[in-house]
């Protein structure tokens, strides 16, 4: 019998056949020589955990190797900013959860987050989790929330850096919960997480990619998953509305990007070959990483689409918080 998290699978296979279909028929423009792709955080977070699971597959697709190069610093404007300079002719690509809100909460982006790119694919969706310090006495969201106010920055809650996926999230947070909390912005997700299990920081708002492992192992302690439902991955942890935080979902995608300019042709058959490999490792990104593929996403005006709808979200969830660029 198949598993839930294998049920929900091959269901988001089904939704991808189209473009696998693509990749199997052959494109016009084949690699010459390996692909770079560029994750603008440190090792280990979620886009890193991401890129590392469809990559080989995405590289056999494509007849050539995909290299995972980590370009972290800025909340990913460094890595974003160095792809979106390269040579537009396929040979490096970008990885970025944190595209769509770096526009939101720095004021002078080094490069247009609409303009300078082209959308080669969307990896999937993953929400972000409230988590603690197994050492906080708080068991319960609810019980967090009290913690906080009775106790105004005392307590220090762990970034991925400015203008990250969880910046955002950790605004979102302070805003609804009126909590005052110091945030404290780390070089990525695997930083963030560690500086929660060694103590720097006593909560957080990480990507279920970056967590999951330290949750399921008992190094964090999961209040709510920021999402309407509970999520498969997770499944014993309470929903935001179910842990009394329905004013609280934040889910992040990660597009796959490339060079504006790039032609046509390259796009399309990087495209087949990155939603081929998702379509084919779908359970195990699902499983590792708490990422979950979509259909939907086929081309490169639906991928830059949702990059420009998730601008406009942050921007509005940031102003809302009283957060102004810098």
């Amino acid at each position: 019998m198949p598993t839930r998290r294998q049920t929900l699978a091959l269901s988001v296979a089904a939704g991808l056949a189209p473009s696998v279909v693509h990749a199997q028929t052959g494109q016009a423009w084949r690699p010459t020589r390996p692909i770079r792709l560029v994750v603008p955080f440190a090792p280990s977070g979620s886009n890193d955990i991401v890129s590392r699971l469809i990559a080989e597959s995405a590289g056999q697709a494509l007849g050539q190797p995909i290299v995972v190069e980590n370009r972290a610093g800025a909340g990913s404007v460094i890595g974003a900013e160095y792809v979106a300079r390269a040579a537009p002719d396929g040979y490096t690509v970008l990885i970025n959860s944190s595209h769509s809100t770096v526009p939101a909460i720095v004021a002078r982006v080094p490069y247009d987050a609409v303009n300078d790119f082209v959308g080669v694919a969307v990896a999937g969706f993953s929400p972000h989790v409230l988590v603690a310090s197994p050492q906080l006495p708080a068991r319960t969201a609810r019980e967090l929330v009290a913690l906080l106010k009775a106790n105004p920055g005392r307590y220090n809650l762990a970034t991925a850096g400015t203008g990250s996926g969880v910046h955002v999230a950790a605004e979102l947070f302070r805003s609804v919960a009126q909590a005052q909390v110091e945030v404290v912005h780390y070089r990525g997700g695997g930083p963030s997480v560690a500086a929660l299990i060694a103590g720097e920081a006593q909560l957080g708002t990480p990507t279920m990619a970056s967590s999951i492992g330290q949750i399921r192992g008992g190094g964090l302690r999961a209040l709510a998953v920021l999402a309407e439902q509970r999520s498969p991955a997770l499944p014993d942890v309470p929903s935001a509305p179910e842990a009394g935080l329905p004013g609280i979902i934040h889910e992040e995608f990660f597009p796959i990007l490339a060079p504006a300019g790039t032609p046509a042709p390259v796009v399309a058959a990087l495209g087949a070959a990155f939603r081929g490999a998702i379509q084919q490792n779908a359970a195990k990104v699902i499983e590792m990483a708490g990422v979950s593929p979509r259909a939907g996403y086929e081309t490169s005006e639906q991928v830059m689409k949702l990059v420009r709808e998730g601008i406009e979200r942050y921007t509005a969830i940031l102003s809302a918080a009283g957060v102004q660029p810098e």
